[in-house]
């Protein structure tokens, strides 16, 4: 009887997302295009109306799981037509190839149209790096899962992967494998010390990369082919070296001498080890444990755990077995940390008292252990589902959705939630979070079906293509692209 009522309590919880997601479903010129952020009618809507692109992720995902690819057929559509094609001379015009960052339904006299933002509107007016990433990233997904390569072979789709493509590597003031961009850049939208080179965005660059890589068949993108070959396997070494840490690397860094000059320098970041917080990562790190760290850079090693880029790194297969294996083995040690009463911590730990308000300039919204700073994130149930079951650990993920069934329904799909468990309702989160209930329905799917993976994920590298890494020297990067 027990196991009959926990299924009956589970269906309803679906049902009822269900119900919820197909009122988030936003229709332009009587087309489902997307879905808006949140359908919140107990405060103003301000941007929450909109379609974001990387929020559209997961509901796109379950839409496909569901056999309703005709909503994310449009939306790629829709959004390739948003992206600019010409060359700007004005600077404060979105820049050839760029995906926005939302968009909305505009009527003008009895008119509808599209009207983007590219973070001319957003709060401290940055530009998203990562929509056209993950746009990439669905279109993958879009053709894995209809088998209509048709589209993705279209003319204009091959430019607009091109496009992207020339964004992410072209020249620049940088001698990395890496994307170097701002602060607030991705998911983690405000400022908390990310700027440089990020690990969700270098995670997610690999994973565009394998996916334009993929569709880029038709004639004429030979160089941006050659292109991406000559970066994935420097990106690949790179992540896996220079951002691993576990007990190993702790202790070899612990060791580094500084201010080393010249070919033969094993410090290559000039890491201070003054600046690394041993003490607590000695107490923290299992064993068998291990992440990749949140940011690399000049004389900075960031080892706050961010989960968006250690959980895509398995699911993207950036990671090795081992690396994956440790990383699963680290939640499942620091679960209460990391997971608490509402899966999962976009980060951890949070920053807090004078560094909170360097580092963040004293945002409200950014307050310890909430929003970005170390909050509570549903949405992040499906990254975390995908990688339990890709690295043989579905129970971690059968533990978080139990979680998240005993609360998420009754506190009306909120956007985040506080609290260094989690067990209060994020103080400015919206409730019917679209992505909080996609998440939810996207995790449930991957933990019936293990097979639905394949819209995400990856085969390993090819061996030729790693033995090109084998003798990587940072001083000796090509990172252009002549376009």
């Amino acid at each position: 009887m027990q196991k009959l009522n926990e299924l009956l309590t589970n269906q309803t919880i679906e049902d009822s997302a269900w119900k919820a997601l197909e009122k988030s479903i936003l229709y332009y010129k009587g087309r489902p295009v997307g879905t808006v952020a949140a359908v919140d009618v107990s405060v103003e809507a301000l941007n929450y109306d909109q379609c974001f692109i990387r929020d559209f992720v997961s509901s796109a995902l379950i839409f496909l799981i569901k056999g309703r690819a005709d909503i994310v057929r449009n939306f790629l559509e829709e959004t390739l037509k948003l992206q600019p094609k010409d060359r700007q001379l004005d600077a404060y015009k979105p820049g050839r190839g760029l995906i926005p960052a939302s968009f909305k339904v505009v009527t003008d006299n009895g008119e509808e149209y599209l009207e983007a933002d590219f973070g001319e509107h957003a709060i401290a007016r940055v530009t998203p790096v990562d929509s056209c990433l993950w746009w990439i990233l669905l279109l993958r997904a879009y053709v894995v899962a209809t088998k209509d390569f048709s589209l993705a072979y279209q003319p204009e789709f091959q430019t607009g992967i091109r496009l992207i493509m020339e964004i992410c590597l072209a020249n620049r003031f940088d001698m990395y494998p890496t994307l170097l961009v701002p602060d607030g850049a991705c998911m983690i939208d405000r400022r908390l010390g990310i700027y440089g080179h990020p690990l969700e965005l270098q995670v997610l660059f690999y994973a565009a990369l394998r996916a334009a890589r993929e569709m880029l068949v038709c004639q004429g993108n030979q160089d941006v082919v050659e292109a991406i070959d000559n970066r994935l396997p420097l990106l690949c070494a790179h992540i896996r070296q220079h951002y691993w840490i576990d007990i190993h690397r702790l202790n070899a860094i612990y060791r580094f001498k500084s201010e080393e000059y010249g070919k033969t320098a094993v410090n290559l970041f000039n890491i201070y080890v003054d600046s690394i917080p041993y003490y607590e990562l000695d107490k923290w790190l299992p064993k068998e444990g291990g992440y990749m760290a949140g940011n690399v850079g000049p004389s900075q090693l960031d080892t706050r755990f961010f989960a968006v880029g250690n959980l895509m790194s398995i699911i993207s297969d950036l990671a090795t077995e081992e690396q994956s294996q440790a990383i699963m083995t680290l939640i499942e040690d620091r679960w209460e940390d990391l997971v608490g009463d509402m899966p999962m911590k976009i980060c951890y730990p949070a920053l807090e008292d004078e560094e909170y308000r360097i580092v963040t300039g004293c945002d409200p919204k950014n307050i310890p252990w909430s929003y970005h700073n170390a909050g509570s994130w549903p949405v992040l149930m499906w990254m975390l589902a995908a990688a339990s079951v890709k690295t043989g650990k579905p129970y971690l993920a059968a533990k978080a959705l139990e979680i998240a069934q005993g609360r998420l329904l009754e506190d009306e799909w909120p956007e985040y939630y506080d609290g260094k468990k989690g067990r209060l309702i994020g103080k400015q989160a919206r409730k019917y979070q679209t992505w909080t209930i996609a998440g939810f329905l996207l995790a449930s799917e991957l933990m019936k079906d293990a097979s639905h993976l394949s819209l995400v994920s990856f085969e390993k590298l090819p061996p030729e293509l790693i033995s090109r890494a084998c003798e990587f020297e940072i001083r000796s990067v090509d990172t252009s692209v002549s376009l």
